[in-house]
């Protein structure tokens, strides 16, 4: 049990770091999907991350 446990640490920290639902966070994944696939084409990186943080400019860090 012990070695299978310190494969999951860094999990478990962060799940207790950030409580973050896993529902909530398959939503952010599926919408920035969807961003990368609208701004195919853009050169400019820079472009595609602030549409990330206009998308999600509610929830915190």
């Amino acid at each position: 049990f012990g070695k299978n446990l310190r494969g999951y640490v860094q999990g478990i920290i962060a799940a207790a770091d950030f409580k973050i639902n896993t529902s909530v966070l398959e939503g952010v994944n599926n919408k920035i999907k969807q961003i990368k696939r609208r701004a195919y084409g853009f050169r400019d990186d820079l472009y595609f991350f602030l549409k990330v943080k206009a998308a999600f400019h509610g929830l915190p860090r």
